[in-house]
């Protein structure tokens, strides 16, 4: 679809969303769970999980990567998983790596690559690590590790912690394969190397 037909479509159809339910998202949001994923286009949260409007609130981060919980530094990816817990009190956090990630892959080749984005080579340094040279398949393996380490940072964060031992929150991980569009779910021994289930 190319920009002027797209702007085109827009103005002829503001919303695909019947009257009465576009007023009800005006009234404000309930949202089942926060999303947190790639920003890479080819992964796409609403058809993932087949949520409608108003359903998902929705961080994406180049590698779905949580940053460290440091609260005087200002992060926007911090402010919104604060105010998805503390204000919208969402029940569900789902953390969504997904194969051919190519934040993944610059990771596994040591930032190879990143000499021109010293912004996404310091971004993607959050989450230093050493994987092997070689990638597997679509860096599933990788990826899936890389997944593991979002979930334990997230659960660094003191409010996160807290409500999911108070049974208020679950935290979920998700791995999304692009090439099958099978969805696989995180073990919850995050420590432990055991094979992600089908979801």
């Amino acid at each position: 679809m190319n920009f002027e037909h797209f702007v085109h479509h827009a103005r002829r159809h503001p919303s695909m969303l019947p009257a009465d339910q576009r007023r009800q998202l005006a009234a404000g949001q309930q949202p089942a769970a926060l999303f947190i994923g790639c920003s890479d286009s080819r992964v796409i949260p609403s058809q993932i999980t087949g949520a409608e409007p108003g359903k998902l609130f929705e961080l994406r981060t180049a590698g779905n990567i949580v940053p460290a919980y440091k609260p005087d530094s200002g992060s926007s990816e911090m402010g919104t998983i604060e105010y998805a817990v503390l204000v919208l009190g969402i029940p569900e956090i789902i953390v969504c790596g997904h194969s051919h990630c190519g934040a993944v892959t610059a990771l596994t080749a040591a930032g190879r690559g990143l000499d021109q984005l010293p912004a996404l080579r310091t971004w993607l340094g959050t989450d230093a690590s050493t994987e092997p040279a070689e990638p597997s398949d679509g860096v599933r393996m990788e990826s899936k590790r890389h997944l593991r380490a979002q979930l334990r940072t997230l659960y660094d964060y003191p409010f996160v912690r807290e409500r999911v031992e108070a049974g208020t929150l679950r935290v979920h991980g998700w791995f999304y394969e692009i090439d099958t569009g099978l969805v696989y779910v995180c073990p919850s021994d995050l420590r432990s190397d055991s094979d992600f289930l089908p979801l």
